[in-house]
């Protein structure tokens, strides 16, 4: 069913209950539209770019975001006490929790994002099958509903054939999931799975999947207003992870045929339908060595990744979501939107891929972004700040467009090579090494790129080179008659760890 038709609501002032990078982001959009805008910030961003960067900002509270960005009631206070009359989540933080969007509403205010009903539907992977179910939308073979009975769950493993997956219901992140490849191992991974579950999400309710060996990870962009129209905005592809985090995304897929791209889009149209989704949405799926495809989640929020959406379809979907929550129809159906060009993004971490990814906190000692046709960085920091301890490590998305996926890439590695961090260990030399990596470039990979092709002597070796070459040119410029080049050795600790003991 259609949603009921919600009145104009004109939205004046937002505020962005969020930080850094995507924070700044908003605000930009919302500038463009004349909407002033609020920034709330911990007391550890005090000097942040986007509490620089907004009309009004407010401090929540101490670093810890349980003490600052975590707080419902900071929020709307926050809001009363600016005359903010709509508060924009970002993604992270609060943006996909129901009581939330729940206190929003009773505090007569308005969410830039979906309901609560279909953020609490969706944020439980077995609610959001059975949803799902309702339009027949591709399922991975599994169970249906949460399972706790040890010798049950073992039956219903053997019926859907090992290896199967164990994943928590509330999860995600990949916490509470775990591989079985036998049945002698199920008991101990079952029991690993709960505990894991309940100490991350609260909630120990698992379920089974037969577990696809080659995924791909597609996801579907969706936009649905409160006049019952939902478009999807094509594909992303999202294969190339580490801890089951997405590093490297791409729109449009490699492998998609034109066929197999409509009928993604329409079954991620109707999963939105399905809960009568508003606002933007994405929909993932697991793609298999045959090229099916099956149902994984919906995020009830904007994705990091959706720079790349932005760029090959020229919808700033910022500006969707707060058209939509003003009570505005979509100004364009789905045959108006077509893909053009091809988008790359890193996302650039400081984080050490010679160490595990471990994060590396630190003070940029030096910051220079690339500039160029094509290149888009969006960011929150710059030279001379420190990374903070407290928060995801994520210093900048680079996305790159060009008129074909071989433009784009190109223009990513000459990105990545202007690149300039120093300081801090990043994974812009990652970023490198998967961009002219051949898997990739033929767009032949799946979620185990990193595990099937990643050294961490490979990226030691890019930058050990890369020092040689700033090293004789600093030789030659300078006149000096004896080259030396220090190598960082690799260390089994990072400065986060470091660090993080101080606090």
């Amino acid at each position: 069913m259609p949603n009921p038709a919600k009145l104009l609501t004109p939205i004046s002032k937002i505020l962005i209950a969020n930080r850094g990078e995507i924070a700044l982001r908003i605000m930009r959009s919302a500038k463009e539209m004349g909407i002033k805008t609020v920034a709330v910030f911990s007391e550890a961003d005090r000097n942040a770019l986007h509490v620089r960067y907004a009309d009004e900002a407010i401090c929540i509270g101490p670093a810890p975001s349980n003490q600052s960005y975590l707080v419902g009631e900071k929020i709307i206070d926050a809001c009363k006490r600016t005359g903010a009359d709509a508060i924009h989540p970002g993604y992270g933080f609060l943006s996909e929790n129901a009581a939330f969007a729940q206190q929003v509403a009773d505090a007569g205010l308005i969410l830039i994002g979906p309901s609560p009903e279909a953020m609490e539907i969706m944020g439980n992977k077995l609610s959001a099958k059975a949803a799902a179910l309702k339009y027949n939308i591709p399922m991975v073979p599994g169970t249906e509903e949460a399972i706790s009975d040890i010798n049950e769950a073992k039956k219903r493993a053997v019926e859907v054939g090992f290896p199967i997956l164990i994943k928590a219901a509330a999860g995600g992140g990949g916490k509470g999931m775990r591989i079985v490849e036998s049945v002698d191992d199920f008991e101990e991974q079952m029991d690993l799975a709960v505990s894991e579950a309940t100490s991350a999400f609260g909630d120990g309710a698992v379920f089974i999947e037969r577990y696809v060996t080659s995924p791909r990870h597609i996801e579907i962009q969706v936009l649905g207003d409160h006049h019952g129209n939902i478009v999807h905005l094509f594909e992303r592809e999202c294969s190339v992870q580490r801890r089951h985090q997405k590093v490297v995304e791409e729109a449009p897929s490699s492998v998609l045929t034109p066929e197999i791209r409509e009928e993604m889009g329409k079954c991620a149209v109707d999963v939105a339908r399905a809960v009568n989704y508003t606002g933007a949405g994405t929909v993932e799926f697991i793609l298999d060595e045959n090229l099916d495809f099956f149902f994984l989640e919906m995020n009830t929020r904007l994705q990091v990744e959706h720079p790349v959406t932005e760029l090959i379809t020229g919808i700033d979907l910022v500006k969707e979501q707060i058209k939509i929550a003003a009570g505005e129809a979509l100004s364009f159906g789905q045959k108006d939107l077509n893909i053009i060009g091809h988008a790359v993004e890193l996302r650039v971490y400081a984080e050490d891929p010679n160490n595990n990814f471990l994060p590396d906190i630190g003070v940029l000692e030096t910051y220079k972004t690339p500039k160029g046709n094509g290149v888009r960085v969006d960011d929150g920091f710059e030279q001379g700040m420190e990374i903070p301890i407290f928060y995801d490590p994520m210093i900048a998305k680079l996305i790159t467009y060009g008129k074909d996926r071989a433009e784009a890439i190109a223009r990513m590695v000459r990105a990545i090579e202007e690149y300039e961090i120093t300081g801090i260990e990043t994974t812009l030399a990652f970023g490198k090494f998967v961009m002219q990596h051949e898997a990739f470039k033929i767009g032949n990979f799946d979620t185990h790129f990193v595990a099937k092709y990643f050294k961490p002597d490979q990226v030691k070796a890019v930058d050990d080179d890369e020092a040689l070459i700033a090293a004789i040119v600093a030789t030659k410029f300078f006149g000096k008659s004896v080259l030396k080049v220090e190598h960082k050795h690799v260390t089994q600790s990072s400065n986060w760890r470091k660090n993080r003991l101080k606090y």
